[in-house]
């Protein structure tokens, strides 16, 4: 289907098809709604068969009224006296029952408000949950993100609505059933009638439900790419960007040409919608009042007392209601269980199978081997890793070194098992990486990105952050920022470790690249266990002389553990024990930096050129 094309309506077979196959997420949304709160669902369950007797019993006793009025008005004019005791108790008793609807009705929007906060919250951190067992791979992914968009756009308040709707279509059946006995003192006919006439809005409200559906799903992307533009026009770290280049007017337009394009499919949807419901529902009015005829000229010829009728007219007007409410409620759950749908297709993506369960290696002296390892991203053609052979020892330190996209991020992704191997295997303390449990593996590495994360909170947060087991502890804190070198510039913050960070909130404050470097820095030394520390440019923000000095700090607290060095500043890289030089994907050089000077190969090429900018 071309990007810009809305989807277009399906055959008559199709949509009978979806529709019986589509329900079968009632059964998981009611028990989704009663594992949330069994009380109000009960509740909920009593007040729906409450509210749906009440109202023919409001109509008989209408009736009732009407009747003892019409005698009490015979025996005036005959007697010149009459009692009016009945009439009273009547109205007193129409009088409770309405209240009695009254509250009912008042208790079950009680009950619903308590439950849709409830359930969205349930839901959303289903959402949540689900996201937090998912691999790399799926972040990674556009129909990913469609699944989540559409899934947190929509599928939290569906749930409720489809309960609800299932509640309100019991209520209108429990009132049918009252009225169409009732109704059929009068005639079966009546109650047949009744039942044919909310037909054809159903059938016309149904088939809009499934374009409405695709018409969503056909649009994720695009709703995505708005959000995405809002960000950027929106968020202070592309301002500057946005400001410099000018790009806002540009970018505006682009939001303004996501909307027309939305627009236009949602008001042509709209008006076919709206234009059949009125049509077809003119079907329904014409039957109403061709009820009403018939009532009317039975009263007439004296087979029914004026109290019946007004019985019966409000009953076929209460009764139309319920049958449209309750066509309208079905058509409502086959949209909630498609947009449902949406929430289970997310919630049961494929998540990789069971995890090691190694606490310690086979070799714990034998450090890190990479054999023949080989990777390609999902959906690319040229792999990003190619026949990689690699042996790091305790204590040992390694510089990785190549153009960007040569694969030494991916490495690092490979090593800390964001993704698996295509080919080979990875080995630490001579046992696969696979067969480790993800927590005792993980605790074992210090890492920070070239793109790590500036959280929006206070500084002592972001850096507990690197260990979740002290993420509040400011003993930690101190130590680690003495490891980062970060505690200088943080005691100078109004509130120190307090202080926080980013403009998202009040009394936030911005912090320099640098100083950002320093606290992802000590971020990496909060895991004090951790014995493979990887920097992955981390100091890019910085100047040479303050890099070199934060590397040798980092080298001297290393110790016996194994460290990992990316940079593109040979000067800090030449303090490595080895030196690989990996260009589209392969280790082309491997050695010491006297090693790799004597080779006067590619990595002395790129050394000296580098060099010669310093003189």
């Amino acid at each position: 289907m071309p990007p810009h094309s809305p989807p277009t309506p399906t055959e008559p077979t199709d949509l009978t098809r979806s529709f019986l196959g589509v329900f079968r997420f009632s059964g998981r949304a009611l028990e989704l709604v009663w594992s949330t709160s069994r009380p109000l669902t009960v509740a909920l369950a009593l007040l729906t068969v409450t509210a749906g007797l009440l109202p023919a019993s409001v109509a008989w006793a209408g009736a009732q009224i009407v009747d003892a009025v019409v005698g009490a008005s015979r025996l005036w004019a005959a007697h010149g006296q009459a009692t009016l005791r009945p009439v009273f108790a009547w109205v007193a008793l129409e009088g409770l029952l309405v209240a009695a609807l009254a509250g009912a009705q008042r208790g079950l929007s009680l009950c619903q408000s308590l439950l849709r906060a409830q359930l969205g919250q349930r839901v959303n951190v289903m959402i949540l949950e689900k996201a937090l067992t998912l691999e790399l791979t799926h972040f990674e992914d556009s129909e990913f993100y469609d699944k989540l968009t559409r899934a947190r756009r929509e599928a939290s308040s569906r749930p409720l609505s489809l309960v609800t709707r299932t509640f309100g279509l019991g209520q209108n059946a429990i009132s049918l059933v009252s009225y169409g006995t009732l109704l059929f003192r009068f005639s079966p006919w009546a109650v047949l009638l009744l039942l044919l006439a909310g037909l054809p809005s159903f059938v016309a409200e149904t088939k809009f439900s499934g374009d409405a559906f695709r018409l969503f799903r056909w649009r994720s992307p695009e709703t995505r790419m708005q959000l995405y533009l809002e960000t950027v026009l929106a968020r202070e770290d592309h301002a500057k960007e946005v400001k410099l280049y000018e790009l806002g007017p540009l970018l505006l337009q682009r939001y303004r040409d996501i909307f027309h394009r939305l627009y236009g499919a949602d008001r042509n949807l709209t008006i076919r919608r709206d234009s059949w419901g009125f049509g077809l529902g003119l079907l329904g009015t014409l039957t109403l009042y061709a009820a009403y005829g018939w009532i009317a000229m039975t009263t007439v010829v004296g087979r029914i007392t004026l109290g019946r009728m007004t019985m019966y007219l409000m009953l076929f007007r209460q009764g139309q209601s319920a049958v449209s409410a309750m066509l309208s409620a079905i058509g409502g759950m086959y949209e909630d269980n498609l947009y449902l749908s949406t929430l289970y297709e997310y919630l049961e993506t494929s998540v990789p199978g069971a995890p090691g369960v190694a606490q310690r290696g086979a070799k714990p002296d034998d450090g890190i081997r990479f054999e023949q390892v080989s990777f390609t991203y999902p959906g690319t053609g040229a792999p990003a890793l190619q026949d990689i052979n690699l042996h790091i020892r305790p204590g040992e330190s390694l510089a990785l070194v190549g153009q960007n996209g040569s694969g030494k991020t991916t490495l690092i992704k490979l090593l800390t098992r964001l993704y698996p191997p295509d080919r080979g295997r990875i080995l630490l303390d001579g046992t696969d990486l696979r067969e480790w449990d993800e927590s005792a593996l993980r605790r074992r590495i210090g890492v920070i990105f070239q793109d790590f994360a500036r959280y929006q909170m206070r500084v002592g947060e972001n850096v507990g952050a690197g260990d979740v087991a002290h993420f509040e502890d400011a003993v930690r804190w101190r130590e680690a920022s003495d490891k980062g070198m970060a505690s200088e510039f943080i005691d100078s913050l109004p509130a120190g470790f307090e202080t926080p960070l980013g403009k998202w909130f009040n009394d936030g404050r911005e912090l320099s690249g640098g100083q950002w470097q320093k606290i992802a820095l000590a971020r990496a030394f909060m895991r004090s266990r951790a014995d493979i520390l990887v920097l992955d440019e981390p100091t890019a923000a910085m100047d040479a002389g303050a890099e070199a000095t934060i590397y040798q700090h980092f080298r001297d607290l290393a110790g016996n553990r194994i460290a990992i060095l990316i940079s593109h500043r040979f000067s800090t890289v030449r303090m490595a024990d080895q030196i690989i030089v990996i260009q589209d994907g392969r280790i082309i050089e491997h050695g010491s930096h006297e090693q790799l000077m004597a080779l006067d190969g590619h990595y002395a090429h790129l050394f000296s050129l580098q060099a010669q900018g310093y003189r």
